[in-house]
């Protein structure tokens, strides 16, 4: 059997390296277009800020280092320019020599990856102005930095590379600003989640335009020259194309594979494209995703590897399926941690899934042990069966055990009932007898059970104005002192019991605490005396959080969003 590759990195490379552990005969050759094979793609903003130092820890295996351990033939500098279905055969151009010719397959798997999203604007071919994909696009910022010493940078695009590259260039001492479309940085967490991103990032001095169009580019004696749509230009030293990416299908569409959306590939669960003898992997392919079932996208490294593994099985006479992708990621933001799985509360409500939310902000550890850190959880879920649907958490330590957690129950299908069945490890210095995870699953009983009510940050604009409700703030006298919501007033939960003839009790209650904890427990104690009661959930460290970022964003550049 022989079996050509067109593309390696994460899809293309797990591919070959797995056809030859299960069949030590087979011929395989990959084509990869760049000068590097398998490099790690996902280090690159660390490298252009200096944390990787050595280009050589980006590259992660070799032309000769594939050769030797897997014997397979790694042709860099080599572009595949057609593939020919009848004949089994593709065209390959040697981007060293110029040399065309033809190569024969058997089965033939496409990992083309995907291209930096380029619009067709003014000015988009100015010097100074990049984008970043590749290890050459890697080098190419890298050398420019240390060769002119740009003071300042914008930074189009506020996913995972604006992020790594925003916090990167700020410490290498560059004045760096954002400039995105839509309101919030990193779509895949709610606005409500993505304000603690926001809020590091500022503190930080980094600049933050959301809600902005960029209208064009052109080359000034200072730099590029940003052009805006309803706001003045902005000047910067370079400018960094990272407004996400784009299936690179073309091979695919002249070939004559089905195409799916926004010019991705079609696949089926073994990864088979349309034509028989030809998969496709990894950033250009589209799938579904697990909780909705509907197609989509998601440019990550880990589905590109599981489904480099699948498709070799099939390759190689296996029945192996890939059974969606979930969309679990983490980032790092300067010292802070953010993480999502699944789906967000936008895009349940949008696949049509009935759903409701908790927020909670435990500590990583236990309380009394030292060195606690807060963290924000805000977990998703389907109303009815109490499914997991998705989950958020921002923090320091221990934001990525807590959300792998969540990752495997969202697989799993687990319910909310699952969730505080959990035995998970404890000890002081790592968790909680009650984990976090444990402690969403408990929110969530007790709101499916009627046991608590919520209410959240949009619904206080109409309480402030409502006289025929009750706001209560049950935190401690000096806690409330410090700062609090007008038109809430006060009395600290300890003492509750002992006041409640202060109260109306045919008025509905709303209350709120710093975490959400106090305020349940008030909650609790009102509704068992005959009060009808709500939480906010999250509680006003949350709510404070939420109304900063409005002010931060009016403050620094929002640009005709209304949130």
């Amino acid at each position: 059997m022989k079996v050509v590759i067109v593309g390696g990195v994460a899809g293309g490379a797990t591919a070959a390296a797995r056809i030859r552990r299960l069949d030590e005969q087979a011929e395989i050759i990959v084509f990869e277009r760049s000068g590097f094979i398998s490099y790690a793609n996902c280090g690159l903003p660390y490298y252009i800020g200096g944390v990787i130092e050595d280009q050589e820890e980006l590259t992660l295996q070799t032309p000769e280092s594939f050769k030797t351990r897997f014997n397979i033939t790694m042709k860099v500098h080599h572009e595949v320019t057609g593939i020919h279905p009848d004949e089994h055969t593709v065209s390959v151009k040697n981007l060293e020599t110029g040399e065309e010719f033809e190569e024969s397959y058997d089965k033939l798997l496409l990992s083309p990856g995907a291209r930096p999203t380029q619009p067709n604007l003014p000015g988009i071919g100015v010097d100074n102005l990049f984008t970043l994909r590749t290890v050459e696009d890697t080098l190419k910022i890298r050398q420019y930095i240390d060769r002119k010493q740009p003071k300042s940078v914008v930074l189009a695009g506020g996913g995972f590379i604006g992020l790594e590259l925003a916090e990167n260039m700020r410490d290498l001492g560059m004045d760096v600003t954002i400039v995105q479309r839509p309101g919030q940085l990193m779509n895949l967490f709610d606005w409500d989640m993505a304000v603690f991103i926001h809020a590091k990032m500022r503190q930080k001095g980094i600049k933050l335009m959301l809600g902005c169009s960029v209208e064009g580019f052109e080359a000034g004696s200072g730099g590029v020259e940003v052009l805006l749509k309803d706001r003045p230009a902005i000047t910067a030293d370079m400018v960094v194309l990272a407004i996400g990416v784009t299936p690179e299908s073309g091979l695919a569409e002249k070939a004559g594979l089905e195409l799916g959306m926004k010019g991705s590939i079609l696949v089926n669960d073994r990864m088979e494209t349309s034509i028989p003898d030809i998969y496709a992997v990894g950033d250009a392919v589209q799938v579904k995703h697990s909780v909705t079932g509907q197609d989509t996208l998601l440019a990550l490294a880990g589905p590109a590897n599981k489904q480099g593994r699948i498709a070799a099985d099939n390759i190689c006479g296996g029945d192996s399926r890939y059974h969606g992708s979930q969309g679990s990621s983490v980032i790092k933001v300067f010292d802070l941690t953010a993480a999502t799985t699944g789906i967000n509360e936008q895009a349940a409500k949008k696949a049509g899934i009935d759903c409701d939310k908790v927020y909670l902000s435990p500590m990583n550890h236990a309380g009394y042990y030292p060195g606690g850190q807060n963290m924000m959880m805000k977990v998703v879920y389907e109303n009815g069966t109490g499914r997991i649907l998705g989950g958020q958490i921002v923090g320091y330590a221990g934001v990525d055990k807590r959300i792998d957690v969540l990752a495997t129950a969202i697989h799993a299908k687990m319910t909310a009932f699952d969730l505080k069945e959990l035995d998970l490890a404890y000890a002081p210095p790592y968790s909680s007898a009650k984990d976090p995870v444990n402690m969403a699953g408990f929110m969530i009983e007790n709101i499916m059970t009627g046991k608590l009510r919520q209410f959240f940050y949009k619904d206080i604009p109409n309480l402030l104005e409502d006289d025929s409700v009750i706001r209560l703030d049950v935190r401690t006298v000096g806690e409330y002192a410090r700062d609090h919501v007008d038109g809430f007033i006060n009395i600290p939960v300890d003492e509750l019991r002992e006041r409640l003839s202060e109260l109306d009790s045919g008025k509905t209650v709303y209350v709120m605490c710093q975490s959400g904890i106090r305020s349940y427990i008030a909650c609790r104690i009102l509704t068992q005396n005959g009060f009808d009661c709500y939480n906010y959930s999250g509680g006003y460290s949350f709510y404070r959080a939420c109304a900063e970022e409005v002010l931060g964003a009016q403050e620094s550049y929002l640009c005709g969003m209304e949130k």
